[in-house]
């Protein structure tokens, strides 16, 4: 499930270049049950299973020995604080980042409260696990790792930069079905077509994304 993500595209690629690393642990292999068991009941009733502490936490020290200033544990899960382009770059600051996927009905309160460092959410809404949050979180951050995106402007005129969707583009053929391309992209001034990038991103992010536009106004305001 792992390997055809992050093994492909720009994510791959970092990797066989050597600017990032990615590794796999299988909490079942730290289960000292015969059948290899990582979840039981929880305590006072209730439905579905728990992951277990002691089988997580004896995962989590054969990756992370003790905690450190350089790394950063994540339990992916909904009641995690919801994860944004700040995030990312927030977590880029780390050497190491472990990425624990929950499943069944969650994971044991005591691992979470001794080894892990904050909760992520990528949305309001429930997964089977948090493989596939782990995964949308480890590309967001890996492309911003120097070198992974060759074109550092791309990353500094993305959607969210600077809390803004990014503004309608366009390409050839310079006719579509009727329809033409904006002509201040076509006449060569570069300022001309800064403001207009500029005024495109602020409507847009506007009629789309109302939330986002309040924070870039209140952001905006306080500067």
């Amino acid at each position: 499930m792992f390997s055809s993500v992050l093994g492909a595209s720009l994510l791959g690629k970092a990797s066989e270049r050597g600017l990032v690393s990615y590794g796999l642990t299988q909490i079942r292999d730290f289960s000292t049950d015969k059948h290899r068991k990582v979840d039981d009941t929880p305590y006072g009733g209730g439905e579905g299973m728990l992951l277990k502490a002691d089988v997580l936490h004896k995962a989590w020290k054969s990756v992370i020995p003790r905690k450190s200033r350089t790394t950063r544990t994540v339990l992916l899960s909904p009641q995690g604080e919801l994860f944004d382009q700040q995030s990312a770059k927030r977590l880029l600051k780390y050497r190491k980042i472990v990425f624990v996927c929950g499943h069944y009905e969650g994971v044991d309160e005591r691992f979470i409260g001794l080894c892990v460092d904050e909760e992520l959410s990528i949305g309001d809404y429930i997964l089977t696990g948090g493989e596939i949050p782990a995964m949308v979180v480890a590309d967001a951050v890996a492309r911003l790792v120097p070198g992974v995106v060759g074109n550092k402007r791309s990353l500094a005129h993305e959607s969210l930069e600077n809390g803004l969707l990014k503004y309608p583009q366009y390409t050839r053929p310079r006719e579509f079905m009727g329809l033409g391309v904006p002509e201040v992209l076509l006449g060569g001034d570069h300022r001309a077509i800064e403001c207009w990038r500029r005024n495109q991103s602020i409507e847009r992010t506007r009629v789309k994304r109302p939330g986002l536009y309040k924070a870039f106004l209140e952001d905006k305001q306080g500067k």
